[in-house]
């Protein structure tokens, strides 16, 4: 079976695979987006989203992400389930393999594969997810407002959630499983020197309390075997998130935490063709709305690159 030839080729969905869909669908570039395992990204289990321009009443993460797809089959998007196993970008036709036996050849490809927030993978964690667990407290801290909570981590991620749910709520636990925090110093101190924020060392959690909503956190002092309850209504795994990016690691540039490397200004990477959107080059924001900004870049700098690939063939012929 000969492989198929696409113009422009998305892999994974979310704000800025979708987005990417809209502009390089209006665009007249013919775009094929296959959505990945988790069609809708992140989003999809996230309840409720108030930031996001243009919703002034809200919307949940499903339902903005089902409005995303409609969007960009109005444009002639071409969606498609399945999963991009492995991929070649090692000549100037880039070839891609989907579920281990639909082989693509994309002359453009953008990459919007996400990131994926690591878990604790302690009981509850699951079933109390958005609904009082959450792994981003610039997204979910504002319907906590007022209430006690618990941040975990030890690094600058764990030190920014704290200190940013410190404004909102009316005191925050941080849980520690060392007798230090791997946090800059200008961070340790900043989040010390909030009065509402609590550190509790050498603490682990054990256990998530609650059956439709978080309502306390067991945890354990790993110094003195003691185990005790805190009373919260919010809890923020704030340990990191590893970009989704492992098939690409043989082909592009990759920072050490494994985000794709895309150049200054720009979505391009390190390979002519390829460009990267969204949390899978963004270890910074990591919102929707960036990540959609992103997909547009993505999409424009796409379409500029097939043009003057155009352009050269044209000129060459002459």
């Amino acid at each position: 079976m000969k492989p198929e030839k696409i113009e422009c080729l998305i892999i994974g969905s979310g704000p800025a695979g979708y987005t990417a869909a809209i502009y390089a669908a209006r665009a007249g570039l013919k775009p094929v987006l296959y959505q990945g395992p988790q069609p809708g990204g992140q989003l999809t289990i996230t309840t409720d989203v108030e930031n996001y321009p243009g919703y002034p009443d809200g919307i949940t993460g499903p339902e903005m992400m089902m409005e995303f797809e409609k969007q960009a089959k109005r444009f002639g998007t071409d969606i498609r389930y399945g999963l991009v196993t492995s991929v070649d970008f090692s000549a100037g036709v880039h070839k891609v393999v989907v579920d281990e036996k639909v082989e693509i050849e994309a002359e453009s490809v953008i990459i919007s594969t996400g990131a994926s927030a690591k878990w604790l993978g302690i009981p509850g964690e699951d079933r109390l997810n958005g609904k009082g667990v959450s792994a981003c407290a610039v997204c979910d801290g504002f319907f906590f407002r007022g209430q006690e909570v618990v941040v975990v981590g030890a690094g600058d991620t764990a030190a920014e959630e704290a200190s940013y749910l410190s404004k909102l709520c009316r005191k925050v636990y941080v849980l520690v499983r060392r007798d230090e925090m791997r946090a800059s110093k200008i961070m340790q101190k900043r989040l010390m020197s909030l009065t509402n924020v609590e550190i509790l060392w050498n603490t682990e959690t054990t256990e998530l309390l609650g059956e439709d909503v978080l309502e306390g956190v067991k945890v354990l002092n790993n110094k003195t075997g003691q185990e005790t309850v805190i009373e919260a209504t919010g809890f923020f795994v704030a340990i990191g998130h590893k970009p989704n990016t492992e098939i690409f690691k043989d082909y592009l540039d990759l920072d050490a935490a494994g985000y794709i490397q895309t150049v200054k200004g720009s979505t391009r990477t390190n390979v002519e063709g390829v460009f990267a959107c969204g949390d899978a080059q963004d270890n910074v924001y990591r919102q929707a709305v960036t990540a959609a900004g992103t997909g547009c870049m993505a999409a424009l700098d796409a379409e500029r690159y097939l043009a003057e690939k155009e352009l050269m063939a044209e000129e060459q012929e002459l």
